[in-house]
C-alpha cells in the first residue's frame, strides 16, 4: 500500500473529525469542547478523543484514531497473529431534544500482514421520535454515493446495516438504518472515494436534521421516554457492537470507545 495514499487518508479521518466538531459546536453555541490524545503502549499509535457537551448537544464525540501492533486480534481467525495497522474516524451524537435523533458514523482502513487490507464503517440514525421527512433525507444523502460506486450498492449496505444493527435480544431495529459495510477491498482509490462520499454526505445530512430538531417542543413524558430508548442503544453498543469489540482488543483508549454511550439513560 503506497504511504502517500495512506497519509491522504489519514488527513481525510482528522478533517472528518474537525469538521463535526465544528458542526455541533456551531449548533449549540453554550457547549463546551475537550480534545485529549491519548497512545496505546509500546509505540503502538494512539488517536484524538472530541468530546462535546452541552445544553442542546448533550455529549457528542468525535474520535480519530491511528494504531498498529505485532498481532492482530483473535476475533479474525484468517489473520491471527499478523501485525496490523488500523485508523478511522468514529463519531456519535446525543441531543437532548427527545425529537432530535442520536446519529452514527464510523469509517475505517485496516491493514494486516504484507497485502490483506480493506476499508469498512457506515452511518445510521436511531430517533426516539422518528420523522419520515428526517428519514427520507438521511437516507437519500448516503445513497448518493453508494450509486456512483457501484450499481446496486445502495440497497445492499442498506440491507447489511438492518441486519447488522439489530437488537436480538429486543427483537427490534436499532433505529431507521443507513448504510452498513465491511471487508471492501481491491481498487483502493474507487472505494476510497466512496468512503470519503459518505463521511461527507453524513456530515452534510446530519447537523441540517439535528438544527431543526432542536428547536422542537417536547413534554416531560417524552423526555421520560427518551431515557429508556437510550438503553437500547447502549445494550447494543455493549453486547453486539464488532467496533467496541475490536478497539478493547487492541488497546484502544476505552474512554474514547465508550464515548459512543448515552450520557443520562434509564432502564
Amino acid at each position: 500500500m503506497p504511504s502517500k495514499s495512506l497519509d491522504d487518508l489519514v488527513s481525510f479521518f482528522k478533517s472528518c473529525q474537525q469538521e463535526l466538531l465544528q458542526a455541533f459546536q456551531a449548533l449549540d453555541k453554550d457547549c463546551i469542547l475537550s480534545t485529549s490524545p491519548w497512545q496505546r503502549p509500546d509505540n503502538g499509535g494512539g488517536g484524538v478523543m472530541g468530546v462535546i457537551r452541552g445544553p442542546a448537544i448533550e455529549k457528542a464525540g468525535a474520535n480519530f484514531s491511528e494504531v498498529h501492533g505485532k498481532e492482530y486480534p483473535a476475533i479474525e481467525g484468517e489473520h491471527k497473529g499478523k501485525p496490523f495497522k488500523a485508523m478511522g474516524i468514529s463519531t456519535i451524537c446525543h441531543p437532548y431534544n427527545p425529537h432530535a435523533p442520536i446519529a452514527h458514523m464510523n469509517l475505517r482502513f485496516l491493514q494486516v500482514g504484507e497485502d490483506a487490507w480493506w476499508f469498512g464503517g457506515g452511518a445510521d440514525l436511531t430517533p426516539f421520535i422518528p420523522y419520515e421527512k428526517d428519514t427520507q433525507a438521511f437516507h437519500a444523502a448516503l445513497q448518493s454515493p453508494c450509486d456512483a460506486y457501484e450499481n446496486g450498492a445502495y440497497q445492499k449496505f442498506k440491507a447489511w446495516c438492518d441486519e447488522y444493527f439489530y437488537i436480538p435480544h429486543r427483537q427490534s431495529p436499532r433505529g431507521v438504518g443507513g448504510v452498513f459495510f465491511d471487508y471492501l477491498s481491491g481498487d483502493f482509490q474507487k472505494i476510497y472515494e466512496f468512503v470519503r462520499g459518505v463521511g461527507k454526505a453524513y456530515i452534510d445530512a446530519y447537523p441540517r436534521i439535528l438544527e431543526e430538531r432542536l428547536k422542537c417542543d417536547f413534554t416531560q413524558e417524552e423526555k421520560e421516554g427518551q431515557l429508556y430508548w437510550r438503553g437500547r442503544y447502549a445494550e447494543f453498543n455493549l453486547a453486539w457492537d464488532r467496533g467496541t469489540r475490536f478497539g478493547l482488543m487492541t488497546g484502544g483508549n476505552p474512554e474514547a470507545i465508550f464515548v459512543s454511550l448515552p450520557p443520562v439513560v434509564k432502564w
